[in-house]
C-alpha cells in the first residue's frame, strides 16, 4: 500500500508492516505500544513528542538524530554504543555523563 501526500490519522492494530519504508513523514505525537519496528527504513521522519512503550528496537542504528530531551526508563541497553555525539546535559542515574567520562579518563588511558 502506498500513501503519499496525504494527511490522515491512522489507527493500526494487530498488523504486520515489517519492512515498511517511512520517508519525509510526520509522526509527531504518535503512540507506539507493544511494537516491533525491526526491519523498517526511516528517513527524514518527525517523531517528536511520541511515546514508545513495550517496544523492540534491537539492532537499530540511529544516525544524525536529535534526541535532546529524550528520557529512557526501564530499558535493556546491553551492547548499546554511543559514538561521536553531543552529551552535554545527558545524565545516567542523575550523574552528568560528561563528568563520568572525565572522572574515568582521569584514571585511565583515553580510548
Amino acid at each position: 500500500m502506498k500513501i503519499e501526500n496525504e494527511k490522515h490519522r491512522l489507527e493500526v492494530r494487530r498488523a504486520v508492516i515489517s519492512g515498511s519504508v517511512f520517508d519525509d513523514v510526520n509522526l509527531s505525537g504518535a503512540t507506539f505500544e507493544n511494537v516491533n519496528l525491526s526491519g523498517g527504513q526511516y528517513h527524514n521522519v518527525n517523531l517528536s513528542g511520541c511515546s514508545f512503550d513495550d517496544l523492540n528496537m534491537s539492532g537499530w542504528k540511529v544516525h544524525d538524530v536529535n534526541l535532546s530531551g529524550m528520557r529512557v526508563e526501564k530499558a535493556n541497553l546491553a551492547g548499546a554504543s554511543i559514538k561521536d555525539s553531543c552529551m552535554e546535559g545527558m545524565t545516567i542515574a542523575g550523574i552528568p555523563v560528561t563528568e563520568l567520562l572525565a572522572y574515568w579518563r582521569a584514571g585511565h588511558e583515553a580510548i
